[in-house]
């Protein structure tokens, strides 16, 4: 039962990321930074889909993910399109991993700490879906900062 909710949130705010890099205007303003604002839209992106590549398909779904953090804030100008397409794998990867989760596996403990503590695997689950809300709504402040 949990698994299919996870599946419905993650699958439909990632539909929404994609959605907002979709949306801006000139691609360009995807790399910009405004006053006031600590990263761009593609970083934040980018940020995001490594996040939960890490968290939830390296870690959960054993996928040989490698990240690189300082990466997902550091590069610059990446297409729009390799962004779509990073983010339609995340969701194929995140789906066929959350499919093999019983509802059992939520309350094990999830295999990394969290901040210094051990936590279910639910509870890193939610942590990581307000993580990707989080960002997604500063995607879109940022999409209307610049498209205005």
């Amino acid at each position: 039962m949990i698994t299919g909710t996870l599946i419905e949130l993650f699958e439909r705010d990632l539909q929404r990321l994609k959605t907002e890099i979709e949306l801006y205007k000139d691609e360009d303003n995807l790399w910009v930074l405004k006053k006031g604002i600590s990263n761009t839209a593609g970083n934040l992106c980018l940020h995001v889909i490594g996040n939960l590549n890490h968290f939830i398909g390296a870690t959960l779904g054993k996928t040989g993910y490698v990240r690189y953090r300082d990466d997902e804030f550091n590069l610059k100008n990446i297409p729009r399109q390799d962004l779509l397409t990073n983010i339609n794998n995340c969701s194929l990867i995140l789906k066929n991993i959350f499919l093999k989760l019983s509802d059992a596996d939520m309350d094990k403990d999830f295999p990394l700490e969290k901040h210094g503590a051990i936590v279910s695997n639910l509870h890193m689950l939610m942590h990581l879906y307000a993580h990707l809300s989080y960002h997604l709504g500063q995607i879109n402040y940022h999409r209307r900062l610049l498209d205005q």
